[in-house]
């Protein structure tokens, strides 16, 4: 009877301690949660000296959970009406450059509780028959937020499409813009590596980028292939610049974004008038992939897509050194432009 009695005592108490285990572990999990959820600015309560409104605890605390629901079409217009939330149009956009970053950018960015990123490229403004579909209609493609928040979309196709820019304008003439660029030659081969890659994956052959970089008929840089007139950034950037002036306009590194996140990071909460809250806590390298991921709390982190990172094709070496003195001027002329010297070579 007594070892009965022992017995029973034991599995009461291995069911008792196994509660309190989970209990603890959901302790941890919300504390880490709820340390990642505090108040943008615990201090002064508000953005800063732009006056905007102070951002509700509640905002933050459902940032990851009721907005994901939305995303997933799981909540109804009742939820909507009772959580203030609405589908706005964006206030920055990432404008370009195509293998300059743009992904990267967009995901560390919403880090910062202030920020909701569109998860898909809307390509609005350089498609016509989306266009055509009117501003509503792009509001619609805009994720659910609360309204002291920041909605921001990528889509670089916008920074080379002609039409592109006086679009945006009659939108609104306000509108902060994002351009993130790597070293010229770089990205253009990058660009050349994707395009490879979808050849490859149809079994289709593919010229080698020497043949297409170079006119074989001049032997000088070609610069009807796309590739080539994508990275000559102070083209395309004069272009947005009969709409708008430069101090709407943030260039990112992107090839510092890569090795170096945070101080790129940091540039651009000052010029979207954030309160500083993306910190090296969110950031952490990974060795197996090469690259950063991020860290949003204790439970929840992220790290960019297996196709980030492709390996480039080995380039003749005369050829890059021709395409780097034939971007150089373009590269000087963007540094004046913008006043941003990049480590270029």
């Amino acid at each position: 009877m007594l070892f009965k009695q022992q017995a029973w005592l034991r599995q009461k108490l291995l069911v008792l301690g196994s509660l309190a285990i989970g209990s603890l572990l959901y302790l941890v999990a919300r504390v880490g949660s709820l340390d990642r959820l505090q108040p943008l600015c615990p201090i002064e309560g508000r953005f800063g000296a732009h006056g905007q409104a102070e951002f509700p605890l509640r905002a933050l605390q459902f940032k990851r959970g009721l907005l994901h629901e939305f995303r997933k079409g799981n909540a109804s217009k009742e939820h909507v009406r009772l959580h203030d939330l609405v589908q706005q149009l964006p206030k920055a956009i990432i404008i370009g450059v195509r293998k300059g970053g743009t992904r990267a950018l967009l995901e560390m960015l919403n880090l910062h509780p202030a920020v909701v990123k569109a998860s898909q490229e809307i390509h609005f403004f350089d498609n016509d028959e989306n266009y055509a579909k009117g501003i509503e209609w792009y509001r619609k493609k805009m994720p659910f937020s609360y309204p002291q928040q920041i909605t921001i979309e990528k889509s670089p196709a916008y920074f080379i499409t002609e039409e592109v820019p006086e679009r945006i304008y009659r939108m609104n003439s306000s509108i902060k813009l994002l351009i993130i660029v790597r070293e010229p030659t770089t990205r253009a081969i990058s660009d050349y590596t994707q395009v490879l890659e979808g050849k490859e994956r149809k079994n289709k052959t593919y010229y080698k980028f020497e043949k297409l970089a170079i006119d074989p008929n001049t032997c000088e840089v070609n610069t009807k292939y796309k590739a080539v007139r994508t990275s000559i950034y102070t083209k395309h950037l004069e272009r947005w610049l009969k709409y708008f002036p430069i101090e709407q306009f943030h260039i990112v590194d992107g090839d510092r974004l890569i090795a170096e996140p945070l101080p790129e990071l940091q540039l651009v909460e000052k010029f979207l008038n954030l309160p500083p809250r993306i910190s090296q806590y969110n950031l952490y390298f990974n060795a197996t992939r090469g690259f950063y991921c991020l860290r949003f709390n204790i439970i929840f982190n992220k790290c960019l897509a297996g196709s980030k990172g492709r390996i480039h094709p080995e380039v003749d070496p005369s050829v890059v050194t021709k395409l780097r003195k034939f971007f150089h001027p373009f590269n000087q002329k963007f540094y004046q432009i913008t006043g941003r010297t990049l480590n270029w070579p």
